[in-house]
């Protein structure tokens, strides 16, 4: 892929780096009791999409390494769809904001998984 030239020039980073700023200024306002559980939970799922995104990229020369990091960050968002869900039954997020952050998760998991699907013309000899 000659056209991108970093794990920063993907759609689907910088998506998944939005999604988490919106959790982390969400969260800021969740009861103080749930810093160390759903707080912590939500942030570090959110966080390790895109993390695991720039560990993919740096895998592509392996692209079975590739394919496992994506599959890792595809784990990621669905944990994080768990915690949305979470906090919108302990009723910290409203229904519309559950359903707009769901379907960004959902967009992030088609993305990795249209990236999973052509692996090969992201793995091409870098």
């Amino acid at each position: 892929m000659t056209y991108v030239k970093s794990f920063r020039d993907l759609e689907v980073y910088k998506y998944s780096r939005e999604l988490s700023k919106e959790i982390f200024i969400l969260t800021k306002e969740f009861p103080i009791e749930e810093k160390f559980s759903l707080i912590d939970q939500i942030r570090r799922s959110s966080r390790s999409i895109g993390a695991q995104i720039a560990e993919a990229w740096g895998k592509r020369r392996y692209e079975n390494h590739f394919i496992s990091k994506l599959t890792d960050a595809d784990s990621e968002q669905l944990e994080t769809q768990h915690w949305i869900e979470e906090c919108f039954e302990c009723k910290y997020i409203d229904n519309e904001i559950s359903k707009s952050l769901l379907n960004k998760c959902e967009s992030i998991g088609k993305m990795l998984q249209s990236m999973i699907d052509k692996s090969s013309t992201f793995c091409k000899k870098i």
